[in-house]
């Protein structure tokens, strides 16, 4: 079993910044990659940003350039860095790991984390 926790959402005005923290945990052989996948209301799901074990990276268009992941692999875990946050970023956040575990292959998503951009 994997835990996946999120952390560091909050509310943030316009233009402001925070930082997101996810942490794997639990019987993990390797990680092959971790991103953020975020949901509003009325809106589809979407990739934010994902960075594979190589340090390979991959960001939405709307975020490019503003928001930036990075990832400590042995702490298995994941940061992203969100700035010139707009009221378009408002969203739940989730963390999520793709690896290797006992069982074979895994995808885990975290609880989520609620970022709120508002003035």
């Amino acid at each position: 079993q994997v835990q996946v926790v999120e952390s560091g959402g909050g509310l943030v005005q316009p233009g402001g910044s925070l930082r997101l923290s996810c942490a794997a945990s639990g019987t993990i052989y390797s990680i092959n990659s971790m991103g953020w996948i975020r949901r509003a209301p009325g809106k589809e799901r979407e990739l934010v940003a994902a960075i594979t074990s190589g340090g390979s990276t991959n960001y939405a268009d709307s975020v490019q350039g503003r928001f930036a992941i990075s990832r400590d692999n042995a702490k298995n875990t994941v940061y992203l860095q969100m700035n010139s946050l707009k009221p378009d970023d408002t969203a739940v956040y989730f963390c999520t790991v793709i690896g290797l575990g006992p069982g074979g292959r895994f995808e885990y998503w975290g609880q989520g984390t609620q970022v709120t951009v508002s003035s």
